[in-house]
């Protein structure tokens, strides 16, 4: 995705930008918080501050390009999007994020949604 990815999504190409989004582009991880992604810049001897990894994350999060997760815990955990629906499942124990998809959750929502008279537009669901 990288400069093509920002241009798209209205955003300059500057390094920073261009250097965290590699990083999430190339994480094993798919959610990271802003803490992950400054330590594996640290890790790459790069000089980008934690403040400046928060602000090209909200910038991210506004043009589309990351989704926003603020699960258990209170610290938000982003991912790229990949234009994909899928809901997650997070260990209170460990933290650990499970992502899955089950078509027979999604329409029994759906379902719930309109007999209650609604448009479901999106959703969150906890287990």
């Amino acid at each position: 995705m990288e400069i093509d990815g920002l241009k798209r999504a209205g955003l300059k190409t500057t390094q920073p930008r261009l250097k965290i989004l590699r990083i999430l582009e190339s994480s094993r991880v798919r959610h990271m918080t802003a803490e992950d992604v400054y330590k594996r810049l640290l890790e790459l001897e790069e000089k980008i501050g934690l403040a400046t990894v928060y602000r090209v994350l909200t910038q991210f999060e506004s043009s589309g390009l990351l989704i926003r997760h603020n699960f258990e815990g209170g610290r938000a955990a982003f991912e790229l999007n990949d234009e994909t629906h899928h809901d997650h499942m997070v260990c209170v124990e460990c933290g650990e994020i499970f992502e899955f998809s089950d078509r027979a959750i999604e329409q029994r929502q759906q379902k719930t949604a309109e007999k209650a008279g609604f448009v479901l537009q999106d959703h969150s669901l906890y287990l």
